[in-house]
């Protein structure tokens, strides 16, 4: 059967656009088309006249990933009737795969156009597997990984608030006075008192009581807890007051961008709760997983979009870029191998939390963790919560695939 190879290289405004047939001879001349649904629709009725005109009964396009340029044109694509008669399989190419294979072919200019004919090009051979889009899960997808950036954001945050902190007192951040720099006590001796030097000398007495209406009754020992803080504050590096008056603008301006990302993560995380009803079965299969909770539930769920796209669980693995590639010559064979991370960062992400919190809660993933951790002669932790990982891969798609509840058997 012919094929019609359909080649896109994708930028803000426009994309360029190279046919080839099945031996690799151009179809047609080169165009270029605006990044819009206008645009787009002209692409769809040329691909059918070039599939025509070559007696192609199936179209593959392809397009590097790069950035969300490419979004909007892929699921047109798929969702255009005009080319289902052809059934059109979309691939996003790493742009690594695109450059390597660049390479392989020769010394060509760098341009959108020749872009363009290579992706084509790389269509010819052998593809990744690719896994067609489904609508249902792009509302829960754009909420879940929003969710994700605002982590990200509150994390950035919080270190460079902890960076900050040292500056103005180095003692605070090096004797572990609090056991969390963003409790109640905490940012209140940094968004009320300016100047720390009047907490050292403070009476004992006084600095107890308002560590407890501060910290809302909540240390074991705030006697011992404002023992700390006086004799941190007063081995800490002197700053110029100048200097402190700008800290102290600083730290508080961060304390309010904090708190308005925990905000914002609470009233996404409630969209969350709301949207994942409308994939109940998913849903109440992940949720009988002790350890999968809401959260992490729905970001399974948003990226692996329908279980029915993967084949076995090794794709999904993969997928993920949950996986090791082999490394063996002759007769060596290497002991370790590199973690591939080519896949969706985003279900890495949500597969990795949830091996975290299962290895606590579940005895089996409790075990499979202590003896990796042990078999581990470096970086244990992250080795054996990445193969505890793999594991809960294994898991979350037999309980999706056979629309099951979990229990010990699927381990």
């Amino acid at each position: 059967m012919d094929k019609l190879f359909v080649g896109l290289d994708v930028s803000l405004k426009d994309y360029k656009v190279c046919f080839l047939d099945t031996e690799g001879e151009r179809v047609g001349k080169g165009f270029a088309l605006k990044n819009n649904g206008d645009d787009s629709q002209v692409l769809v009725e040329r691909v059918v006249q070039a599939a025509v005109k070559i007696k192609a009964g199936k179209v593959l396009i392809g397009y590097e990933s790069t950035s969300v340029y490419g979004w909007h044109l892929q699921y047109f694509l798929a969702d255009a009737p005009e080319l289902a008669p052809f059934s059109p399989t979309i691939i996003c190419f790493n742009p690594s795969l695109i450059e390597n294979h660049k390479k392989s072919i020769g010394d060509l200019p760098k341009t959108d156009r020749m872009d363009a004919f290579v992706i084509a090009d790389r269509l010819r051979g052998r593809l990744p597997k690719s896994a067609s889009p489904d609508f249902r899960y792009l509302a829960l997808q754009r909420l879940t990984r929003h969710r994700f950036h605002i982590v990200e954001c509150i994390v950035r945050e919080k270190n460079y608030y902890l960076s900050n902190l040292f500056l103005k007192c180095s003692g605070l951040c090096q004797t572990g006075v609090f056991a969390n720099n963003f409790g109640a006590a905490a940012t209140g001796l940094v968004d009320e008192l300016d100047d720390f030097e009047q907490i050292a000398d403070l009476p004992l007495e006084e600095l107890v009581v308002w560590l407890v209406e501060k910290g809302r009754e909540k240390f074991d020992n705030p006697d011992e807890t404002a023992k700390k803080l006086q004799s941190a504050i007063k081995t800490s590096y002197r700053v110029h007051p100048s200097v402190d008056n700008s800290l102290n603008l600083v730290l508080r301006s961060c304390l309010s961008s904090i708190a308005s990302l925990e905000k914002q993560k609470k009233a996404i995380e409630k969209s969350i709760k709301e949207q994942v009803k409308f994939f109940e079965r998913e849903y109440t299969c992940l949720k009988s997983v002790k350890g999968i909770g809401e959260v992490i539930a729905a970001g399974l769920i948003a990226e692996i979009a329908g279980i029915s796209r993967f084949e076995d669980d090794d794709a999904l693995a993969k997928f993920a870029g949950i996986y090791w590639n082999k490394r063996q010559s002759g007769e060596f064979t290497a002991d370790e191998s590199e973690l591939r991370r080519r896949g969706n960062k985003y279900l890495r992400y949500y597969f990795v939390m949830a091996a975290d919190h299962m290895r606590i809660w579940l005895p089996e993933y409790r075990d499979f963790y202590s003896r990796k951790f042990k078999e581990s002669k470096t970086h244990h932790h992250k080795r054996a919560l990445i193969l505890t990982s793999r594991k809960a891969v294994r898991l979350v798609f037999a309980l999706l695939r056979e629309n099951k509840l979990y229990s010990p058997a699927h381990q």
